[in-house]
């Protein structure tokens, strides 16, 4: 799990840079390319967090004893 978070503070830290480069950029072509990759990273930062809360509820959940 440790992992999953640190996989996701270094896509929001990606998409929060590149949303600041995109936000600079004075060619119109870069800022489109920009905004692509923050979309991109924020996507994938929110299938981390779908990821580690799916290992939550499966860790969570009680398995059923199977019957002898």
């Amino acid at each position: 799990m440790k992992d999953y978070r640190s996989q996701l503070e270094t896509l929001r830290k990606a998409a929060a840079e590149t949303a600041l480069i995109r936000d600079l950029a004075t060619n119109p072509q870069k800022q489109e390319l920009f905004a692509k990759l923050t979309v991109h990273l924020n996507t994938l930062a929110a299938e981390v967090e779908r990821a580690m809360a799916a290992a939550n509820t499966t860790s969570a959940s009680p398995t059923d004893p199977s019957p002898d």
